[in-house]
């Protein structure tokens, strides 16, 4: 505590100090790349030998300090949620729905093949995951970007070189060495209607001297709400053709219940009004509109710290270590909880009807909205030492270890049993002072303060996750040929990974009105060996001015499954100055993490569309049959938005195991056109034993559309008699049958000038060619390339980013265009609306002003043209998917950067 007070408080220090003015970290040198040895020796993302020359490892994106200072990003998960390469579903600051890792977390999904699949460094290392318990990986705003030079995101398989999880690729943070002053950077952001503030303030201290150095890192940010009914009022849906409606929710505020005869009945919403007036229901005039007790963008503060130091202990070993620390407050707003199937028979007081009846949903509104909400610390020290050896080999050793641990919960939260004894007559009293009051919840505003107090409670849960590593790694040259020098770099591994979750006792239990959870907790070591070697095969001839062969290998011995053997092989031809062609093969290998394996099975909410709601009309010969053989009435139409679906663990997980190949080409036509590079990699991954928790809304889409029910996701569900609705939907994970992706990714760097105008130019676009989950052996393939929805996020076929900056003495410009091209919604038929989801361009602008030498201002709009997202049917709260398109709108920013 005293640790996080005085974070909390030198932050403050910072934003107070700042607070006129606004921006983003201080003015960067070109960033070194990791050194390992002599200064012209680096170690580069994808390698672990030292080499002379940073490209031909494998195709590779490099985020520099510079292009993020350009382009006005605070933080580095809006760098990468930018790159085509990032798909699918992955946190961010800019959405409020829940991700992996739990609110308020960030993460990266690179090919949209899961963040699990995604390995994240720092410096060439793992970090703690982050989150609030039990989760598979770090937290991206645990790192300042202020302290960062770079961050590479290489784009193929890396299991041989890594270990477990780089089965998409990998990203790397790499952290700034010769830093040297102080730096100071504030910038304030707020969207043009005047919500969604966000301030971030860093500070960055470096000494250095013949010795060694020390830098210290600090940032600090606050995030406020943006309400979702403010971008989306409510929930929409094509309810009659070609029409969009609200739908809202069918657990509305007055109470909508059952009477014996079948019929729905709803009681009083008006504030103030007859307790005991009731009317036949109608979801036009009774369903519940969430969208305003939801955030579009929710608060978020965080403390963010980081502290790298070295020393040269003698003239041939250094001494090093890293300290991370992060602190982070946020919460979120809900929807008022719900109560379901409550028997209220004739005889009680409360009930106006005569008859016996079942209150089928409830919603608690008289406290008001549910309020989520988390704390973390998260925490990971490294120290080790390094040298080189007389033959110039180099070597080091290293430990480290991390721990996040968190508490969470919400308010307003409803005791059931607490709930049930204000029904029984038996029990409860109207006397005022009652230990138990009696409860009327039939109808909006009949429940007292008393009775709230007695049956509301705030739900705490815990959790963490812990990581601890020692490592020896040694590389060096082992003989000479021809054509250069033979390199190799070898090591050992030892890995311990632990997560924990223990969620409130009353949610254990199942007497909460939220979903049911169990207790959560897990833990795994690995011990490995690796070997990498890299081969000069010819140097300077006719054909070749150079071509380098490089292979690695890997053996891995899990404690839960055993041992596996890893390989990559790779070629790097540089036909002449202008011509390379490079490829890789390899294969990689994912465990099934704490959460995959030992979660405990839990209940939650499924937000979908019923395929069977209004089939009728659809006009579907197939859907119509199905739907009538499990039992729909023809009249049937999904009352609200969600349906209950059962999650959890499956101890009988296998580990995944894939293969990756990519070949392509850099094209540097220096004659030409001096400082342009163009790049094109293919690349195929193919994924087998693939751990999915296949998605309800995919479940109950495949289903519906095979002959005759045949399909076995017809046993993952189950519906009411009565009503016709799902009332049981399993979503627990399985080793599915393969995945496999392939497709294209483009590049265009220049770098030159016009006049006495630097321009540079970043272009970088990905062509998905195919993503196929076949989700078992003989199963119907799912397809998801060019689809959005149906559980797994976005997939259109092509996307791009591009950066152009235009400079001048200390005045720069800097335009960053995004686009998201076509897809098709997973979740519709054709002709209805949203269908089919147009080219989505956002535009951003950056002007920068340098004072002086040492201080620069700058100012900013995002999404300039204020492009609004398109409407998607599988999205019903935000009518879109906001982990790919931007909701809030045209966003202005304002700040400053200076140095001491």
């Amino acid at each position: 505590m005293t640790i996080r007070m005085a974070l909390l408080g030198s932050a403050a220090i910072v934003a107070g100090y700042a607070a006129p003015a606004l921006a983003q970290a201080d003015p960067t040198p070109q960033p070194k790349a990791q050194v390992l040895g002599d200064d012209s020796d680096i170690v580069v993302t994808g390698s672990r030998i030292r080499r002379q020359d940073l490209a031909g490892v494998g195709p590779a994106t490099v985020v520099t300090a510079e292009q993020i200072q350009n382009t006005g990003i605070v933080n580095i998960e809006t760098a990468l949620q930018r790159l085509p390469a990032n798909a699918g579903f992955a946190g961010n600051q800019t959405s409020a729905y829940w991700t992996n890792n739990g609110y308020g977390t960030a993460q990266v999904n690179l090919r949209g093949l899961g963040i699990k699949r995604t390995l994240v460094l720092l410096n060439g290392r793992r970090l703690v995951a982050g989150g609030t318990g039990a989760n598979s990986s770090p937290d991206l705003n645990m790192i300042p970007v202020v302290a960062l030079a770079r961050t590479d995101v290489l784009k193929d398989g890396a299991s041989a070189i890594y270990g477990a999880d780089a089965m998409a690729g990998v990203v790397n943070l790499v952290t700034r060495t010769d830093y040297e002053g102080l730096g100071l950077s504030v910038r304030q952001g707020i969207t043009e209607r005047g919500d969604g503030s966000d301030l971030t303030a860093d500070l960055l201290w470096g000494i250095r001297n013949d010795r060694g150095g020390f830098m210290a890192a600090v940032t600090y940010q606050k995030t406020s709400a943006v309400n979702m009914a403010s971008r989306a009022p409510c929930s929409l849906a094509e309810t009659t053709p070609g029409s969009l409606s609200c739908v809202n929710s069918a657990s509305t505020i007055g109470g909508r219940a059952v009477l014996p005869n079948g019929q729905q009945i709803n009681f009083n919403q008006v504030p103030g009004g007859n307790g005991n007036f009731y009317e036949p229901y109608s979801p036009a005039k009774h369903n519940f509109n969430s969208n305003p007790f939801l955030n579009a963008v929710s608060p978020v503060e965080r403390v963010s710290t980081a502290f790298f130091a070295d020393y040269a202990l003698t003239d041939g070993i250094q001494a090093f270590g890293e300290f991370l620390y992060t602190f982070r407050k946020s919460n979120q707003i809900a929807t008022p909880g719900t109560l379901r199937n409550l028997s209220i028979p004739a005889s009680n007081p409360t009930n106006p009807t005569g008859q016996n009846l079942v209150l089928a949903q409830r919603r608690l509104a008289e406290p008001g909205a549910r309020h989520f909400f988390q704390e973390t610390d998260t925490w990971q020290g490294t120290f080790g030492l390094r040298g080189k050896l007389a033959n110039d080999w180099a070597w080091e050793v290293a430990g480290s270890f991390g721990r996040n641990t968190a508490v969470d919960g919400s308010t307003n939260i409803a005791n059931l049993e607490r709930v049930a004894n204000t029904l029984d007559r038996s029990k409860c009293s109207s006397t005022a002072g009652a230990a138990i009051p009696c409860g009327d919840y039939l109808g909006f505003g009949d429940l007292t303060p008393q009775v709230l107090d007695y049956i509301l409670f705030t739900s705490r849960d815990r959790g963490g996750n812990e990581l601890g590593t020692v490592t020896a790694d040694l590389n060096g040259d082992l003989f000479s040929l021809p054509a250069g020098a033979v390199s190799f770099a070898t090591g050992v591994v030892y890995r311990r990974e632990k997560g924990w979750r223990d969620p409130d006792p009353l949610t254990v239990l199942g007497v909460a009105n939220v979903n049911q959870q169990d207790p959560i907790s897990g833990s795994s070591t690995a011990k490995e060996a690796y070997l990498e070697l890299s081969v000069p095969v010819l140097a300077n001839t006719a054909f070749a001015k150079a071509l380098t062969l490089d292979g690695a290998v890997r053996y891995s011995d899990y404690n839960l499954f055993g041992s596996d053997w890893n390989y990559k092989l790779s070629a790097d031809w540089v036909v002449n100055d202008s011509i390379r062609l490079r490829g890789t093969y390899g294969t990689g290998f994912r465990i099934p993490n704490v959460p995959e394996l030992f979660g405990g099975v839990s209940e939650g909410n499924l937000t979908t569309t019923d395929p069977c709601s209004r089939y009728t009309s659809s006009g579907n010969v197939t859907l119509i049959a199905n739907c009538q053989a499990s039992g729909v009435p023809a009249n049937y139409t999904q009352l609200g938005t969600t349906i209950l679906t059962t999650v959890g663990g499956n101890q009988s997980l296998r580990p995944e195991s894939s293969t990756t190949w990519t070949v392509g080409t850099v094209i540097s036509p220096r004659g030409i056109i001096p400082g342009l590079s163009l790049t094109a990699d293919w690349f195929d991954i193919k994924i087998k034993d693939a751990i999915r928790a296949i998605p309800g809304s995919t479940k109950l889409a495949v289903c519906y559309a095979s002959q005759n029910l045949s399909h076995p996701f017809c046993s993952d569900f189950t519906r009411s008699a009565l009503t016709g609705e799902v009332t049981y939907l399993s979503a627990q994970p399985i080793n599915t049958g393969r995945e496999e992706m392939n497709g294209l990714d483009l590049g265009l760097v220049y770098s030159g000038a016009v006049g006495e105008v630097k321009i540079s130019l970043d272009l970088n676009m990905t062509y998905l060619n195919k993503y196929v989950v076949n989700p078992f052996p003989g199963g119907a393939p799912i397809y998801f390339d060019g689809f959005i929805g149906g559980g797994n996020g976005g997939y259109p076929k092509w996307r791009g980013y591009g950066v152009l900056t235009a400079e001048k003495d200390g005045i720069s410009a800097t335009w960053s265009t995004q686009w998201i091209g076509k897809a098709t919604d997973f979740n519709a038929s054709a002709g209805d609306i949203g269908y089919r989801t147009p080219n989505v361009f956002y535009h951003n602008l950056q002007l920068a002003f340098a004072i002086d030498e040492k201080t620069r201002f700058q100012i900013g709009a995002d999404n300039l043209f204020d492009r609004k997202a398109p409407y998607i049917q599988s999205f019903t709260d935000a009518n879109t998917d906001t982990m790919t398109y931007d909701l809030l709108g045209r966003r202005f920013y304002a700040g400053f950067r200076t140095a001491f």
